[in-house]
């Protein structure tokens, strides 16, 4: 017998008592912090799940940014000013937030393999109801309904990085949660290049091409994970757990850092063709030629955040980026006030390359944080990994919804500033200042000195870490 076949018997008891399931698909035994069973079986399995959750997550991410594509189908026919636009993009962001909590622990109740299976096909509810009310004399009411209903599609990141995470060992979740989330991230420019395409081609009247393209897409994502991916018995449903970690004040600081970053790049992809129409008066043609940039080299970057994070911390590859953040808005409030294209762009685009890398530096942080939580408490080996994969798992939900949210404001923000002074400005403003704050908070948290635990370094077997900050390696 294979060591593969052997990690999934079900007589292999590696989660609660009673909690052994009995089907193919479900493996009992799962210890990816021993190298020898991540040598011999777990490294291949796990890559295996995590190319067909990026799949699914990828396609999740499509459709939950698709009204940020059929809002440039919408010409003066369908009645919608600038201010309804901006509201309706930022519905989806509302309802993908608030799903992110409940998709969290579907993995643990359901199975992660099971779950992708369910919420990809989920996501045919809300790409059948678009084309329906893709029409002109379609009520608001009746737009703002649907495009809520693609805030399933934000849902499937949270429950795809919590079963992701419990696949990898620590040392190497940087890496494989940045593949991961940038992978499911790219689905967002995927679909603007569609939509560039469609308008190109076929004109602005035939908006439901675009839907006709995702739904065997859909499809062939459930069969693949149905065919390929698996369930992990030792994730064992937890509900304390959740209560665990929204008592544990580094979740809060961590989604107060991850709204800045992941807020930012998701609010901002559904926000950038609306503001080149707004401010720069582009036609939808010429805004969809360039709204899909910024998205694509945010998420591509998103595994090298995770990556320098691995190597250098998340910590201090956080620091630096929201210095750089910083700057970046300086660029394109400097851009909005002389009203320069070229430069806005530049410092835009700059903004979501920099919004990616910190995606995937502060999720880094995450597993390593309740891993130095767990070294504090005197738990070593398994225990410590096992205490460190409920706790951070846990975070992940709550910290992806509230930093989903962050997306919701920057919709709101750029509705409330174009309408009251028919410019971008104020808002950019006000997220230059946010950023300002979150590079201050991660020095002081995680940088600045001892933190009251003992290094995440330590944690993960780096030499020199007594004489580091706390959180240095985190």
């Amino acid at each position: 017998m294979t060591a593969e076949a052997t990690a999934k018997t079900p007589s292999e008891r590696g989660g609660e008592p009673g909690r052994v399931r009995r089907g193919r698909r479900w493996i009992e035994h799962w210890d990816p912090e021993d190298e020898g069973f991540w040598r011999e079986t777990g490294e291949r399995v796990a890559r295996r799940n995590l190319a067909f959750s990026v799949l699914s997550e990828h396609i999740g991410f499509s459709i939950w940014s698709l009204w940020s594509v059929m809002v440039l189908f919408m010409g003066p026919e369908y009645g919608v000013d600038p201010a309804g636009k901006f509201f309706l993009v930022a519905m989806p962001t509302l309802v993908g937030a608030v799903l992110r909590v409940p998709y969290t622990f579907a993995v643990a109740r359901f199975g992660g393999r099971n779950w992708t299976v369910f919420s990809a096909l989920l996501l045919l509810v809300p790409t059948a109801a678009a084309a329906v009310v893709m029409t002109p004399g379609t009520s608001y009411g009746t737009f703002l309904l649907v495009a809520g209903l693609t805030g399933v599609g934000g849902g499937n990141f949270a429950s795809s990085m919590t079963n992701i995470n419990s696949f990898y060992p620590l040392r190497k979740k940087g890496w494989a949660l940045g593949l991961n989330a940038g992978g499911g991230n790219i689905g967002v420019p995927v679909i603007q290049l569609l939509g560039l395409l469609v308008i190109g081609t076929a004109g602005a009247a035939q908006p439901r091409l675009v839907l006709a393209v995702y739904v065997p897409l859909i499809v062939l994502a459930a069969v693949l994970a149905a065919l390929f991916m698996d369930n992990l018995g030792p994730v064992a449903n937890d509900t304390g757990a959740a209560l665990d970690a929204a008592r544990e004040r580094h979740t809060w600081v961590m989604a107060l850092l991850y709204v800045g970053t992941f807020g930012s790049f998701i609010g901002y992809s559904f926000a950038f063709g609306l503001v080149l129409q707004s401010q720069f008066a582009r036609t939808p043609l010429q805004a969809a030629s360039l709204t899909f940039i910024g998205p694509l080299l945010g998420s591509l970057v998103r595994p090298v955040g995770g990556r320098l994070a691995d190597r250098f911390g998340g910590a201090r590859i956080t620091l630096g980026n929201y210095g750089a953040m910083s700057l970046a808005t300086g660029v394109v409030i400097y851009a909005s006030a002389v009203r320069s294209l070229p430069v806005f762009l530049v410092g835009f685009i700059a903004l979501f390359v920099l919004t990616g890398l910190g995606n995937g530096s502060t999720f880094k942080m995450v597993p390593g944080i309740f891993q130095a939580q767990a070294v504090r408490r005197g738990l070593e080996g398994e225990a410590a990994a096992a205490y460190g994969r409920r706790l951070s798992g846990a975070a992940m939900g709550l910290i992806g919804a509230v930093g989903a949210l962050g997306g919701l404001g920057i919709n709101l923000a750029f509705r409330q500033a174009f309408a009251t002074t028919g410019s971008g400005t104020p808002a950019f403003v006000a997220f230059l200042a946010y950023y300002a704050v979150c590079g201050a908070v991660t020095w002081a948290v995680y940088l600045r000195g001892p933190a009251g635990v003992r290094s995440a370094a330590r944690a993960e077997g780096v030499e020199g870490a007594e004489a580091r900050p706390a959180y240095a390696e985190v």
